[in-house]
């Protein structure tokens, strides 16, 4: 039975029998698994209408308004768990997760604290050196910490086929249509251009052509540009792939999936492989509780070993907003073990950027550094929005006038007056970690960057 159809058919069960709390929790489990967190959210709120007391109906709800990443929802929802109920433990757990995140450790470690007192097996060997809080030793370790979400699996007993072909690219963009990042490209060149340019020089080294890169920042700032103009820089085949095109609602079907994709790109190398949003593929084993999402992370890092084939002339690239929810293991040797921050363009590259995005377009005289240091901290997709609006409001001046006019620097002011930056949000959270979860250093480009140290 499909997802859709077996969908259908716990929701008509659940017109029948509305008050079938297990029944809607299944449904909305179901949901949940597929990321239909709104109509998850949907099916549950329905519940809590009806039982509003229901401590299974609260921690679910929770749990989707912390995948959702609605957190002041979410603990409100948690603080009416009380000690009496069933869950508290697993509420206070997702509570110091909550807290966690939002950068208020000290309520992070209190809540952290009261659930492994509560449930010893609840302890988190990441949260207890994140928050400095550490269960006694004769409580042992727990063997499935806790997740806000348990994976679904839908009725059934037939899985469906796993894809087996991912679309090959052949990028006409290079290093030329990026602005900036020229320490970005450097290391980009060390680690991949010049292993395939000058293999002689590597192999005498004896430095195998391959490797990852890892690269990490606020969104908008040209990270899966960048990895396009890679491959084009050196004429590779290019798979980019996004978390929808790997997991599978099936268990063990995820898992085929990255192995398929590995096998392409290594039947294709030179081939360069971009994971996008990689910390949803790789996220910390000691966020899972379920051993499916557990076997995804182990796939990932034996393909990215070359267990079983050599990953020789397979380039990778990831890029993710959150470097903080990637598990540690792809951090080693071997692995993604260069970690570029992507900031912010500087001034250069923002003129830069201008310049590439406003290139065939009708432009008067553009004032590309005037403009550039006016938009300090705008990302490239924050460029982009603001010629964006520039234009708009240039053709609505065309369609009254009945004649096209070209672009003016005061017509790119005007417009850079009316958006606002993207970065500054991410950069409120980086902090908070650059700062009190910083070990090894691994944050100290934000710091730089913020010039807090």
């Amino acid at each position: 039975m499909s997802d859709e159809k077996t969908i259908e058919s716990l929701r008509l069960a659940l017109e029948v029998s509305p008050d079938n709390v297990p029944l809607r929790l299944h449904l909305a489990e179901i949901l949940g698994g597929l990321r239909k967190y709104e109509d998850a959210e949907t099916i549950i709120r329905t519940g809590m209408a009806k039982h509003p007391a229901d401590t299974e109906l609260k921690m679910a709800l929770a749990n989707v308004f912390f995948l959702q990443q609605k957190d002041n929802e979410a603990i409100v929802l948690l603080e009416t768990i009380g000690k009496k109920d069933g869950r508290y433990a697993e509420s206070m757990l997702l509570l110091a997760r909550l807290h966690s995140r939002s950068g208020n450790h000290r309520e992070a470690a209190n809540a952290y604290r009261t659930a492994i007192d509560e449930n010893p097996e609840l302890a988190d060997d990441t949260l207890s050196e994140e928050l400095g809080v550490y269960p006694s030793a004769a409580w042992g370790q727990a063997e499935q910490p806790s997740e806000p979400w348990r994976q679904a699996q839908p009725a059934g007993d037939q899985q469906g086929p796993p894809q087996s072909t991912f679309e090959l690219e052949r990028p006409d963009v290079s290093f030329d249509n990026v602005g900036g990042m020229e320490s970005i490209k450097e290391e980009i060149r060390m680690k991949i251009i010049h292993p395939l340019t000058h293999p002689e020089i590597y192999k005498a080294y004896g430095k195998s052509i391959g490797g990852g890169i890892l690269m990490y920042g606020p969104p908008g700032c040209g990270k899966t540009h960048l990895a396009r103009a890679t491959a084009g820089q050196v004429n590779a085949k290019f798979l980019s792939v996004g978390i929808h095109q790997i997991l599978d609602m099936w268990i063990g079907n995820s898992e085929k999936q990255l192995h398929a994709l590995f096998e392409q790109a290594r039947r294709n190398s030179p081939c360069v492989l971009f994971f996008d949003e990689v910390d949803a593929l790789g996220a910390s084993r000691t966020d899972m509780k379920t051993s499916g999402s557990r076997h995804l992370i182990n796939q990932f890092l034996s393909e990215l070993d070359g267990v079983n084939a050599s990953n020789e002339g397979v380039l990778i690239l990831a890029a993710t907003n959150a470097p903080w929810h990637l598990d540690s293991a792809f951090r080693r040797p071997g692995r993604f073990d260069r970690v570029l921050f992507v900031p912010p363009p500087d001034r250069t590259a923002r003129g830069a950027i201008l310049e590439i995005m406003l290139s065939g377009k009708p432009v008067d005289n553009i004032a590309h550094d005037t403009l550039a240091k006016k938009s300090d901290g705008f990302s490239g997709a924050d460029l982009k929005a603001v010629i964006d609006v520039a234009i708009e409001a240039k053709l609505t001046e065309a369609m009254k006038a009945g004649i096209p006019k070209p672009l003016t620097t005061k017509d790119l002011q005007q417009a850079l007056s009316k958006v606002k930056p993207s970065t500054s949000e991410w950069f409120s959270t980086a902090k908070n970690y650059a700062l009190f979860s910083n070990q090894g250093g691994a944050y100290d480009d934000i710091l730089d960057y913020l010039k807090l140290r």
